[in-house]
């Protein structure tokens, strides 16, 4: 008998705690389950680690209750939350947790479960691949057949075909009795990737989201754990509990969505390999911008490289031309849109065809200033300028959602008028609107997708042609396959270009690509405008040119010189006080003790305030730690911090591979 459970607890603590299991509950415990114990003041959920028979704790207190009839954590999973604890300098209970979402309520009502896989009916047959796919296919099937962990990169242009590669490894994966996980970067397209799975492998295809429902989601948990199936979904997915995993695809592999922004912050791509080598299974990471380090470790490794050059069906890649927005500077007409792209929208209309449009800003105007003084209108609990919405009438942050009402004179000076600058989608929208009336006319953005099921939504009302002219953030360049779309415009390219980010370079590239691939995927020839003040920067130039070798051969020297990713891995710390004073006192004598713990091999940068140094009236103070192995990093890091991860009161966050 085992009376006394282990358990942790989704807690910033390296330890575990000991608790007795009532008698009633001693033959439902099972390691991997979530219980209900008394922690402190409180009861908080934990995890049961393990079910031992003695403690050298005297008085043991008793677990309240089981939350799950069945183990949320089982198996090979076991292993990789101990990497994720180890490599992201989180605690156990805290990388549990991440693999488990904490809405997963199961009901006590049976869940109907398909007879059996035979009895399926499956839709359309594979499609007839190219030879390009063919060579492809041909090297991904050989790596699932021996059994092995093996990470292929999918480079291909888009529209080359590399949807039909994964449809097919994930059947090859079914007729192994294994499952499949294809990773998708935004929940937007999830409508999309589902629909394409659903045709071919039925009721196989499980979905997984955070818009989900709780009985959903427990349904789905219950039935990935039953049989092989194919797992559909965002991030979190890649921890989804199938049976027997054999495939890992991650589509649009390059995109910052993968990364996790809350603790710990893990990168998806990084968990699904960690996850395969455990148990021998393939990872394929797709893309037609593969990110800078995926692409110098597939290129080390040429048995993990496969590419496609050419679009489906022979059909050409759209014709680009860069429209250089200086030449318009003190024009009194120009506005969103230059002469060139707003008469090719006239075009598109007129000929009942469909156009996309890109900004990746949201909101009407960027910012609110002061025509007499200067003086621009700030988020009252963060260190950035707060955004104009016309359709809600507000001043919004988009990092704290303070809001507050549009001022006409300064709320400083208290003379000078208020003028509204920069543009994001809502103006765009509003301009398109203005131009062409006739027009069906739909925005895409975090703003407008709130709902549950306004993405299927969109997706179908753009589908089905309800609308003609589609403007949107990045959400709109990820994916969407629209063969009706003969024309993309980007409205500025320059919007991320010049952050204070070394990467900066490399997303205006990635985004341009994509962006410029959702035109011309179908019968008619597409054309893509992009407007740019920076026409002649290496980033845009290649991007036009849809030449990824073009673009990777400037960033990989830039990364080379100055010992970047990935020839370097980065550790960034983030001190966090309501004290300015307080933070950056720890932050300078946090950095003085590491530069005397890493005497060799590690490079310590800062501190520095952060990027956005103060947020939600909490000042922010950033040391960056650059390494050519995270090895000697993490147990130091725990040491110093100790268990709650602070610094002489200071709170510090740790993001291994920051984005």
């Amino acid at each position: 008998m085992f009376p006394i459970a282990e358990v942790v607890f989704n807690l910033p603590l390296e330890r575990s705690f000991h608790y007795l299991i009532p008698a009633a509950l001693e033959n439902s415990i099972q390691r991997g389950m979530r219980v209900l114990a008394p922690f402190g003041k409180r009861e908080r959920i934990g995890f049961v680690v393990s079910l031992v028979s003695k403690s050298p704790i005297q008085q043991l207190k008793l677990i309240r209750r089981v939350i799950d009839p069945i183990a949320v954590i089982a198996d090979e999973r076991w292993p990789l939350a101990v990497w994720l604890s180890e490599y992201y300098c989180c605690s156990l209970g805290e990388a549990l947790a991440v693999m488990v979402p904490s809405a997963l309520r199961f009901s006590s009502k049976p869940v109907l479960l398909p007879e059996s896989a035979e009895s399926l009916v499956l839709a359309p047959e594979p499609l007839s691949l190219n030879p390009h796919q063919k060579q492809a296919m041909e090297k991904i099937v050989y790596a699932m057949s021996k059994g092995r962990s093996q990470t292929i990169l999918v480079h291909g242009v888009t529209a080359s075909g590399k949807t039909e590669l994964y449809l097919q490894a994930a059947s090859y994966a079914l007729s192994q009795k294994r499952s499949a996980i294809i990773l998708i970067p935004e929940i937007a397209l999830t409508a999309q990737t589902v629909d394409r799975f659903c045709k071919r492998f039925g009721e196989r295809v499980m979905v997984w989201h955070s818009r989900m429902s709780i009985r959903a989601r427990a349904d789905s948990w219950r039935r990935m754990m039953e049989n092989p199936c194919v797992v559909v979904g965002a991030r979190s997915a890649v921890f989804a509990p199938v049976t027997r995993l054999g495939l890992v695809v991650i589509d649009e592999e390059h995109e910052t969505a993968y990364k996790q922004q809350d603790l710990p912050r893990y990168h998806a791509r990084d968990v699904a390999v960690a996850r395969a080598r455990e148990i021998g299974a393939v990872v394929l990471l797709g893309s037609a911008t593969p990110s800078v380090e995926s692409y110098y470790a597939a290129k080390k490794r040429s048995a993990g490289f496969v590419y496609l050059p050419q679009r489906i069906f022979e059909r050409p890649m759209p014709e680009v031309e860069i429209v250089d927005m200086r030449l318009h500077l003190g024009q009194r007409r120009i506005g969103v849109l230059s002469p060139r792209l707003e008469r090719l929208l006239q075009q598109v209309v007129d000929r009942g065809e469909q156009g996309m449009l890109l900004l990746n800003r949201r909101g009407f105007a960027r910012v609110a200033q002061c025509k007499g003084c200067g003086a621009v209108t700030r988020c009252a609990r963060c260190a950035v300028p707060l955004i104009f919405h016309a359709d809600r009438q507000q001043m919004l942050c988009h990092y704290c959602n303070f809001q507050s009402s549009p001022k006409a004179l300064c709320e400083q000076c208290k003379k000078g008028y208020v003028l509204l600058r920069g543009m994001g989608t809502e103006r765009v929208e509003s301009e398109l609107h203005r131009l062409f009336p006739q027009a069906a006319i739909a925005r895409m953005d975090r703003d407008t997708t709130l709902r549950k099921e306004s993405h299927r939504e969109l997706y179908e009302a753009v589908r089905t042609r309800q609308v003609g002219l589609l403007v949107g953030t990045q959400m709109i360049a990820k994916g969407l396959d629209f063969p009706e779309v003969t024309l993309v415009g980007v409205v500025s390219a320059d919007t991320g270009l010049n952050l204070p980010d070394f990467r900066s370079g490399e997303r205006t590239f990635d985004l341009l690509t994509q962006m410029a691939g959702r035109a011309g995927r179908g019968p008619s020839p597409g054309r893509v405008v992009i407007q740019t003040y920076c026409p002649h920067h290496y980033a845009i130039q290649a991007a036009a040119k849809h030449d990824y070798e073009k673009f990777y051969a400037e960033e990989i020297q830039m990364r080379r010189q100055l010992h970047l990713p990935p020839f370097s891995r980065l550790v960034e710390m983030t001190l966090a006080s309501q004290s300015k004073s307080r933070v950056e006192s720890a932050a300078s004598r946090l950095a003085e003790e590491l530069r005397g713990l890493f005497k060799r091999g590690v490079h310590l940068l800062g501190p520095v305030p952060h990027r956005i140094p103060r947020l939600r009236k909490v000042y922010r103070s950033c040391i960056l730690l650059k390494s050519i192995t995270l090895k000697p990093v993490a147990p130091v890091l725990k040491r110093v911090l100790g268990p709650n991860r602070t610094y002489h009161g200071v709170h510090v966050r740790i993001d291994v591979d920051p984005l």
